[in-house]
């Protein structure tokens, strides 16, 4: 059973601070409440548990007897309708909460902010406006949303500004963090956001956000270009037919400023996504790129040189059938101006019984993402087919059987 103390005494507390009177900027009085409800979901419901109920009522009179609260009865019952924070006693209640449950007092993370910025104030140009933005959030009587994420921001934003040596993003995230994946997975989006705010300087039509980065030495790895098919390329006044590599090739970045011209002797141009489905497939009519998600820099140059060079060619992309595979279409579209097709990447995949059992039902954020798509009309009827039946599939179990 839940303590529903600790809960109401919680609830009342967070929404308190959270209201316009902690910060005195309230100009209508209102009494911060909550409903039992709020504790125990089922707690006016006829199918409510009796024992959870009562102790929900028992929390509510300890603490009305310690002076915490008041509340009101529905009528003439003892259901409670609503219980009231009693505000002058917002911070023994605090020191209470503090003492027996380990809850953070906002005297306690008004501390760590000001730690926060008497650590990283002045160590950087960014890292100096993030702590701005600290100081008048604490002025105004609010602690800073997220401000323990915030110190990882902080970390990474001295870091980067004052780095002067070539560096790939994983090494970055160990020398800053120890992990060589956390930057990627937990700071890369806020650190990109407060570069670009600070240079003024929002991506480009079809540029990666973090490809700012590239402005402080700094790349997520030394590109490659992996392709396969019939093709030749000229390099340095040199021709290489690259058709006779069965299983491709994988060009540096640094190449792609030596290649003279890219001649596809196949039909069809095809990006796969993803890098098993790369080396799987091998139609002899078709020349392979392997993208690995959304375009970066160096490849949308490559791709916009084949398109130049090889006009006629039919330009097709195959990924996951899921948003994050639509998005990465819709991406590359745009970012190269290239009109791809999607290859297997229709109803047609998700029907087929071959592949039932690697069918997998969306995530939240994949059904918000969809919801999204299905405001184009290029993915509309197959947005709606994935809500509907709450069904996306990866890649691979499509070109295994290709």
């Amino acid at each position: 059973m839940a303590n529903y103390e600790e809960k109401l005494l919680e609830a009342l507390a967070n929404k308190y601070r959270n209201s316009k009177k902690d910060s005195k900027t309230n100009v209508i009085a209102r009494r911060t409440k909550i409903s039992p409800k709020t504790l125990y979901k089922k707690y006016d419901r006829n199918d409510g548990d009796v024992a959870e109920i009562e102790a929900v009522n028992q929390a509510v009179r300890q603490c009305f007897q310690k002076g915490f609260v008041t509340y009101e009865t529905a009528g003439f019952s003892n259901e409670i309708r609503d219980v009231f924070l009693i505000d002058e006693k917002i911070d023994e209640i605090e020191t209470y909460l503090e003492k027996n449950y380990h809850f953070e007092t906002k005297a306690a993370k008004r501390r760590y902010v000001e730690r926060l910025i008497s650590e990283y104030e002045g160590r950087s140009s960014v890292a100096e406006m993030e702590c701005e933005k600290l100081r008048k959030t604490l002025d105004s009587n609010k602690i800073p949303a997220k401000y323990r994420e915030t110190e990882d921001l902080l970390k990474a934003l001295v870091f980067v500004e004052n780095n002067a040596e070539e560096l790939y993003l994983r090494e970055v995230s160990m020398l800053v963090y120890g992990d060589s994946k956390y930057l990627e997975e937990n700071v890369l989006h806020p650190l990109c956001r407060a570069l670009r705010d600070y240079l003024g300087k929002p991506a480009g039509e079809g540029e990666l956000e973090d490809e700012v980065l590239e402005e402080y030495h700094i790349v997520r790895e030394k590109q490659r270009l992996c392709m396969k098919g019939k093709l030749t390329v000229r390099i340095g006044g040199k021709e290489l037919d690259l058709g006779t590599l069965t299983d491709g090739i994988q060009l540096f970045a640094g190449e792609l400023e030596k290649l003279e011209w890219i001649h596809v002797q196949s039909p069809i141009f095809m990006t796969v996504e993803n890098y098993t489905s790369w080396l799987r497939m091998g139609r002899s009519d078709a020349v392979y790129f392997y993208l690995g998600g959304y375009a970066g820099r160096i490849q949308r140059d490559f791709l916009k040189k084949v398109y130049a060079d090889n006009p006629g060619l039919s330009y097709l992309h195959f990924g996951d059938i899921d948003a994050g595979g639509l998005y990465i279409h819709e991406h590359l579209c745009r970012a190269t101006g290239i009109p791809f097709g999607m290859y297997r990447m229709s109803m047609e995949e998700l029907k087929d019984e071959r592949f039932r059992f690697c069918r997998h039902s969306l995530s939240d954020q994949d059904k918000v993402r969809l919801e999204a798509l299905k405001k184009n009309e290029a993915y509309r009827e197959l947005a709606v087919y994935m809500l509907e039946r709450n069904v996306k599939l990866e890649q691979e179990i499509i070109s295994y059987y290709e």
